[in-house]
């Protein structure tokens, strides 16, 4: 990869261009409009907006979410920033999704999403379409099919694009695993910004942008053949990967700035994830499991319905039932069976049936996931006390 002194010999006698120092200048404009919530944040919008400017090489488009607890949070100020600076900027607002995907082409430009929870609340309907091209954008090779009835044929219309979305609250699961999430507050005593004024302060920014197009679209092939070591797997790399190029092909500090934005990033979404309700109900379920290593689905729905933090005393009109409970378990292939209790057979469900699914979706095991734990007092709905039914050591009933 190439360092911020050397270029490709085909830009004759042209200077060469420092990009750490084309960094350093873009994240100074963002901060000087926009209060961002920590030095990590700002490092990650920087790359995000100059990664814009080399879409072409690379196989993801991470999408960039802005998201604030209340208005007035300066969500719409650095999108501002964003649009003014980022690759051929198309604002999504009260476009029709038509519009939207006959503007992606194969140097797509730079999808922008102001108020984009209206897209995906509860009064969402009719924007299907949109939300499945925000969706299926994120990775190259993702066309919409579509039939065009005059012409007698389908169509493969592309999706490919990076988009950032700002919006009050969070975005689906489907569009944060995919994004890089910033998460905006409002300005506390003493922190003040610059006014932004468009007519002003947009030229130099586009300026700005120009020389970050010349830059990076000047070694597009050395860009996508880049394969930065990574700090994380799996789809955050993906998300990631063009950020990390980026800062690499600028060198200097950028490099260790990107991957601290990385860890630091990665480690605030998983912290304020919001768990799927299947998986908040598993790790309930090893909660209200303790010790036991069977348990009546009656004692099972009552610890659960106990903690009076938990959804499900009011998941539904009578809350958690033993049907409900069944359908959402049975995503991790754990079934009730007919179990012989000391005060006799009962619908119920063994802990060894939820080892797999405990270790493989909750977060930390414990160690008493394992199949051969001694005998316990089980509280019954009647009031009673008895041992439930041990395990043995292949985790069966004795």
């Amino acid at each position: 990869m190439t360092t911020p002194t050397e270029q490709p010999a085909d830009l004759g006698d042209r200077p060469p261009t420092n990009g750490a120092a084309l960094l350093d200048g873009l994240r100074a404009a963002l901060t000087r409009y926009v209060i961002l919530p920590t030095p990590q944040a700002a490092d990650a919008v920087t790359l995000w907006i100059a990664a814009t400017h080399a879409q072409p090489a690379w196989p993801h488009a991470p999408r960039l979410v802005i998201r604030a607890p209340e208005k007035r949070c300066g969500k719409s100020r650095l999108l501002d920033v964003v649009e003014a600076t980022c690759h051929a900027p198309f604002i999504t607002v009260n476009s029709s999704p038509a519009a939207v995907y006959r503007s992606i082409t194969d140097d797509p430009p730079t999808l922008l999403v102001d108020e984009a929870d209206t897209i995906f609340g509860p009064k969402a309907e009719g924007n299907e379409d949109l939300r499945g091209l925000l969706n299926a954008g994120h990775q190259r090779n993702r066309p919409a099919k579509r039939y065009d009835a005059n012409a007698n044929r389908v169509e493969s219309i592309p999706t490919f694009a990076m988009a950032a979305l700002a919006g009050i609250g969070a975005m689906p699961d489907t569009i944060e695993d995919r994004a890089v999430v910033i998460r905006m507050r409002r300005r506390g005593p003493g922190e003040t910004v610059a006014p932004f004024r468009h007519r002003r302060d947009r030229p130099p920014l586009r300026q700005l942008a120009a020389d970050l197009a010349a830059w990076l679209r000047a070694d597009l092939a050395t860009l996508e053949a880049a394969e930065p070591p990574m700090p994380v797997e799996d789809r955050a790399a993906d998300t990631w990967e063009p950020l990390v190029a980026v800062a690499d092909y600028a060198g200097a500090h950028w490099p260790d700035r990107a991957r601290a934005a990385v860890l630091a990033l990665t480690a605030d979404a998983d912290d304020n994830d919001q768990m799927s309700t299947r998986l908040r109900l598993l790790t309930d379920c090893r909660t209200a499991f303790g010790t036991d290593n069977a348990l009546p689905t009656a004692v099972l729905l009552d610890r659960l319905k106990a903690d009076p933090e938990a959804p499900w005393g009011d998941y539904g009109p009578s809350g958690l039932t033993a049907m409900k409970l069944g359908v959402l378990l049975r995503e991790y292939e754990i079934r009730s069976s007919t179990i012989r209790f000391p005060t006799g057979q009962a619908k119920g469900y063994q802990r060894v049936d939820f080892l797999d699914a405990w270790g493989r979706y909750c977060p930390a095991g414990d160690t008493l996931d394992r199949p051969a734990v001694q005998a316990t007092v089980l509280p019954l709905p009647s009031g009673t006390r008895t041992t439930r039914t041990s395990l043995n050591a292949a985790g069966q009933p004795l």
